[in-house]
């Protein structure tokens, strides 16, 4: 799989655009009329405020607390970057906060303390305690990290959690569950080597130590060699607290013959020669960031038996902390906890040991390009396993339980799962889903308008996150020109030109389009013209021989004009089948829209194959089609000419026999809605629509457009379906942004 680029200008300018930072906050409440003012502030508000006054548990009851966790950081250990400062740490806690929020629908904000005080720190935190559910400690140095969480555990009532400590811990531990399952050994008899004694390595081996490995089998290590029994150079208290009985000083000697290396240290620190001198069917978590202390390669170049993993995404078995924190705040959350202890680590780590055993969804499958199952090189789900959000906060939430650390207990387990799966976001797991099977395809595709800067930029954008290779059609003055006015010019070099004059397939491409154009008007001279000067020609042309993979048109003219050229190339009229099905994105919904492009005012047969392309982009989206057909009736009422071929299109569905759910004619509300869909109790749909097929062209582009600029959906397509190639065309308002998605979707061959 490919490697992504990034450039400082990519990193600066996704926090500048569209606003600054990461985040921002909305209502919840409607804040329209006097009467919601009066009831959001004064005089309203006083109500609630009696009520906690009386009674603090409600405050989970009538004010965010319950939902809210604080990511607080003064700046002494930014990444691998050192003490750069509480306000140059405030980009990370913004990007900590948003994982919250994609990953556990936690609301979270960051606080930045700048001060290297551990009182004045901790002073500020507990005066803050009433307004959190949590607080999250990020990226404070060692030993202060360990002074201040420990005084906040025992200071404060809600869960306190250093993740640089714990979250890595948990992690580590889930994997090596697993590591030693396959391996056939058991925690209490593994001899342990840890490198890098800071937070996450301490943390690491303490947890270790409360699921049962032995004290004397753990050997500590830092830039002095091993913590051992005696040794006063460089030590701390709680180094002390794992210096373990051994004669071995050196990391290499303590590797002899040991079963497990946990690494937290520094690139390079390992060496074959001691992967070599370890015990048979060895386990090595190289958890060094950027860089691990050896690679998987050179781990399996000297032994094909070792268990290898890394903290980087691009090699198996990633030791990645979005694995835990979210889910661990969000049980914890869940039932108001007093604090996250370690019964509840050990929990979430054995429910993500659990889960990488069992079998793996296709959509994670499909999103990774691979098939995954459990063994050597899958011992830790992946970040993106949909069964995350469900499983874990339950197993968390029925530890704190069990250990009498909740306020609040769930009664209905069954219910918190379900309630679980509520918070999961499709949008955001659809998008994920398509990026990652583009990266497995490593698609070629051509972008056809390289005059616009747009283009070029998504262009840019394609290459450099790994999904495969760009072509531009335009000229190579012209390009250049346009990247360095859009502070770009380190990416000219990185894209390839494509046009007529230096391509050797010219002739190949005329002669193609003069047999199928001959009998329709047009000579050679207009074929050369098309062919030689249309960049959406050529670049269609160039899909149709193969040269590339597919092809993104459209955002520099008219989407019908630009149809009519990619006609002269493909077959994609109104009769050759072909349909344009867009998808709406919105409040964690997904909708596909058809048609969208090609049928100006379908009858009830087009309709019907309209359907059946939309059911096929849903399914190679991800979703499990339900389709309606929508008018301004609903099941024959009103009675209208123009509702009729609504009426009848799915009778023609039923004669086909299709294998997906449909039904209709049916008003918006009804496809969507479930309160008002049960009106209609012999209605077939088993949940809402997600394609919804509208009685014309004009229709459709009026929903979608009026959805985009008054709801703020995001808007991908219309997605050229039923054309035989990945022909993928833009609207002349398309961002870059929206380009890119459309490149993503040719280079998924989605359609």
């Amino acid at each position: 799989m490919a490697k992504t680029k990034m450039t400082r200008e990519d990193a600066l300018s996704f926090h500048i655009a569209p606003t600054p930072g990461k985040w921002e906050i909305q209502a919840t409440v409607p804040m329209t009329t006097q009467r919601d003012l009066s009831l959001a502030y004064s005089p309203g508000v006083a109500i609630p405020c009696e009520e906690i006054a009386a009674d603090s548990a409600t405050a989970y009851d009538y004010t965010n607390k319950g939902n809210l966790v604080a990511v607080i950081s003064n700046g002494t250990a930014v990444l691998g970057l050192g003490n750069l400062g509480a306000l140059a740490s405030k980009p990370v806690m913004e990007g900590k906060s948003v994982l919250f929020k994609r990953f556990a629908d936690v609301n979270s904000i960051d606080l930045e303390l700048d001060t290297e005080d551990p009182d004045a720190f901790c002073n500020a935190v507990k005066l803050m305690g009433p307004t959190f559910g949590g607080i999250n400690l990020e990226d404070i140095k060692a030993p202060e990290c360990f002074i201040i969480e420990q005084r906040l555990k025992e200071e404060m009532d809600i869960p306190v959690f250093h993740d640089d400590q714990h979250g890595t811990a948990v992690i580590c531990a889930a994997g090596l569950i697993n590591a030693l399952h396959i391996s056939g050994k058991k925690i209490e008899d593994v001899k342990i080597v840890l490198n890098g004694a800071g937070a996450a390595g301490i943390a690491c081996l303490e947890l270790l130590k409360a699921m049962g490995a032995k004290h004397d089998n753990c050997i500590m290590c830092d830039t002095k060699g091993v913590i051992y029994q005696g040794r006063t150079e460089g030590m701390n208290q709680w180094k002390s607290a794992h210096a373990a009985n051994t004669d071995t000083r050196t990391l290499a000697e303590a590797m002899a013959g040991c079963d497990v290396f946990l690494g937290v240290s520094a690139k390079g620190a390992v060496t074959q020669d001691m992967v070599m001198s370890m015990a048979p069917n060895a386990v090595i978590f190289a958890m060094a960031n950027p860089d691990p202390e050896i690679t998987p390669e050179e781990a399996h170049e000297v032994r094909d038996d070792v268990i290898v993993a890394t903290g980087r995404s691009d090699y198996p078995n990633q030791v990645n902390n979005v694995l835990g924190f979210p889910y661990l705040f969000r049980g914890a959350l869940d039932i108001h906890a007093r604090a996250i202890n370690d019964e509840m680590k050990i929990a979430c780590a054995q429910a993500l040991a659990d889960l990488a055993r069992e079998d793996v969804p296709d959509e994670v499958a499909m999103a990774y390009g691979k098939k995954l199952s459990f063994g050597r090189d899958y011992i830790i789900p992946t970040p993106f396993d949909p069964r995350l959000i469900y499983r874990i906060p339950t197993a968390v939430a029925q530890a704190g339980m069990d250990t009498g650390v909740a306020r609040r207990p769930i009664v209905d387990m069954e219910g918190y799962e379900a309630s679980l799966k509520a918070r999961m976001d499709p949008t955001a797991n659809m998008l994920r889903n398509l990026n990652a099977r583009a990266r497995s395809n490593q698609s070629t595709v051509v972008f056809a308008e390289g005059d616009d800067p747009r283009v070029l930029r998504a262009a840019v954008t394609y290459q450099r996150s790994g999904f495969g290779t760009a072509l531009v059609v335009g000229r190579a003055d012209d390009v250049a020109e346009k990247l360095t006015a859009e502070g770009m010019a380190d990416a000219i070099d990185e894209l390839t030109i494509v046009n007529a004059a230096n391509t050797h397939h010219l002739d190949t491409y005329k002669d193609f389009l003069y047999k199928r154009l001959q009998r329709k008007g047009l000579d050679m001279q207009d074929v050369h013209r098309l062919a030689a000067r249309d960049r959406h020609v050529f670049a269609a042309l160039m899909v149709a021989h193969g040269h590339a993979d597919g092809m993104v048109t459209g955002a520099t003219r008219k989407s019908a004009h630009v149809l009519e050229l990619i006609n002269r190339v493909f077959d994609a009229e109104p009769h050759d089948g072909a349909v344009g099905v867009t998808a709406i994105l919105n409040k964690g919904k997904i909708v596909l829209m058809a048609d969208t492009l090609v049928h100006e005012w379908p009858d009830e047969n087009d309709l019907a194959d309209i359907a059946e392309r939309g059911a096929a982009v849903a399914r190679e989206l991800g979703l499990d089609p339900r389709v309606a057909f929508v008018s301004f009736s609903t099941f024959g009422y009103p009675v209208s000419e123009r509702a009729e071929k609504m009426h009848v299109a799915p009778d023609i569905l039923d004669q086909r026999g299709v294998d997906f759910e449909y039904e209709g004619e049916m008003n918006v509300d009804v496809a969507l809605n479930p309160a008002v869909m049960a009106q209609y109790p012999f209605q077939r749909l088993t949940g809402p629509a997600n394609v919804l097929v509208v009685p014309a062209r004009h229709s459709a582009s009026i929903s979608v457009k009026l959805m985009q600029e008054m709801a703020g959906a995001t808007v991908i397509g219309p997605i050229l379906s039923g054309v035989g190639k990945p022909v993928q065309l833009c609207s002349t308002t398309s961002t870059v942004n929206d380009i890119l998605n459309m490149a993503v979707i040719a280079a998924c061959r989605i359609g």
